[in-house]
């Protein structure tokens, strides 16, 4: 079984638009991050699959992370002993999460799971699948009222996560968590170099697309889509980005001519939004080879014009050419706790001994790039983090050590249905 999950097998015996199909990808999926996989990492491993199949595969895969604990609540309750197969048990929770989305479809649901179980372990396991799931039908009702005195389950969060919200935000965490369990946004950045966010409506609108401003260059569509049915992508007119992301360009305010850092640039839609605000000398770091590509692609697109460098930001003796920055935008890495609903797989990976760590790597990344900075320079902190040790605290504790540090904006936005979650900290270095 160890070598059949290496190499999946072949799945040419499902016709490629069936739900069994779907379902079986998905499976694969779901298992790879509870194997610790990212899912990105995990959808990298999908072969040629038609774009059809690869989204409906992925649809079925998010709203099941999403529902983090519901499904392992139910196999709980309906198991006698643990599988020894995980991507069968990973099948079971993502036919679980059709059957709570779609129950008039039940049975065709239970049919196509019962399909998809054909493919993994020699079909060793279509009675179990088809015998839990027509179990779970029956059983519904009991053990929807039972899962409400499970936490995790009622609120699709680790419990560790939840206790940290509850302390943090004793009024405000049933709507964090309500926000991290939905879908996101398509929330769009308009190029302002190539065009104005009305004229780029009117395109949308012509199209038939709906979308609505939330204020700047961001617009929100009433419905997600393939970026390349966005009018003018591929020209560089529009790009997809967070309405709270698009705050760091905002917050920064870069004035043209400017000698600007982004140190951790990947995938580079900050850098970009920087550059399209202002004529400025923008250098881009990222400890991510791979992914400084993408940054180079995107600017490609756009338009836009910035030295790009792999490497990491702390080493500055390895890239620094000794020129102070007007201004540095440290995006530094966190625990992405305020981006859950766009990465469910977060609800899987992240542990609460995780927070330590990304802790120290922010405030040695602060420590760092500080002496970078002129003086009169402005730093931008920013984490897509709800944890108040990755924010407030983290600032409040640079600023301690930094006495030539000043406190000039500190914004944080909790996710909601418009936006997801972030934090801000401009900081001025003294004359």
């Amino acid at each position: 079984m160890a070598a059949e999950r290496r190499n999946p097998p072949a799945v040419s015996a499902l016709a490629s638009d069936s739900l069994a199909f779907s379902l079986l990808l998905a499976a694969r999926l779901i298992a790879a991050v509870r194997s610790g996989k990212s899912l990105t990492q995990a959808l990298g491993t999908l072969g040629g699959e038609s774009p059809a199949a690869r989204a409906a595969a992925q649809d079925v895969t998010y709203g099941s992370l999403r529902r983090y604990g519901c499904g392992e609540f139910v196999l709980g309750r309906l198991l006698t002993r643990a599988l020894p197969h995980p991507e069968v048990e990973a099948l079971l929770l993502a036919a679980l999460y059709r059957l709570h989305t779609r129950p008039d479809s039940a049975y065709m649901i239970v049919d196509q799971a019962v399909a998809a179980a054909g493919e993994l372990a020699g079909g060793a396991f279509k009675g179990l699948v088809n015998g839990l799931l027509r179990n779970y039908q029956r059983q519904r009702h009991v053990l929807q009222v039972a899962m409400a005195d499970d936490d995790e389950a009622t609120q699709q969060h680790p419990r560790w996560w939840l206790a940290r919200l509850r302390r943090a935000y004793p009024d405000r965490w049933p709507g964090i968590v309500a926000a991290g369990n939905g879908q996101p946004p398509m929330t769009l950045r308009v190029n302002q170099r190539r065009i104005e966010v009305a004229d780029y409506l009117a395109r949308l609108q012509a199209a038939g697309l709906c979308a609505r401003s939330l204020g700047g260059q961001a617009l929100v569509l009433d419905r997600p889509m393939p970026v390349d049915a966005l009018p003018g992508f591929a020209d560089g007119l529009v790009s997809v980005q967070d309405a709270g992301a698009q705050r760091a360009a905002e917050l920064l305010a870069p004035v043209a001519g400017q000698r600007v850092l982004d140190a951790c640039a990947a995938p580079g839609g900050k850098a970009a939004h920087l550059l399209e605000a202002a004529d400025v000398d923008l250098l881009a770091v990222d400890i991510d080879a791979v992914r400084t590509r993408r940054v180079e692609d995107n600017l490609r697109r756009l338009g836009l014009t910035a030295k790009v460098t792999p490497a990491d930001c702390c080493a500055t003796e390895q890239w620094w050419d000794g020129q102070f920055f007007d201004a540095i935008l440290a995006d530094v890495p966190c625990s992405a706790s305020g981006v859950v609903r766009r990465h469910p797989d977060i609800k899987y990976l992240r542990r609460e001994s995780d927070i330590r760590g990304f802790v120290r790597i922010q405030a040695e990344i602060l420590d760092r790039l500080w002496p970078l900075l002129k003086a009169g320079g402005k730093l931008l902190y920013a984490t897509c983090s709800v944890f108040p040790e990755e924010n407030r605290a983290q600032i409040d504790a640079f600023v301690f050590r930094q006495p030539d540090a000043r406190r000039l904006i500190e914004e944080e936005l909790v996710p909601q249905p418009e936006h997801d979650g972030f934090f801000y900290a401009l900081l001025q270095k003294a004359a």
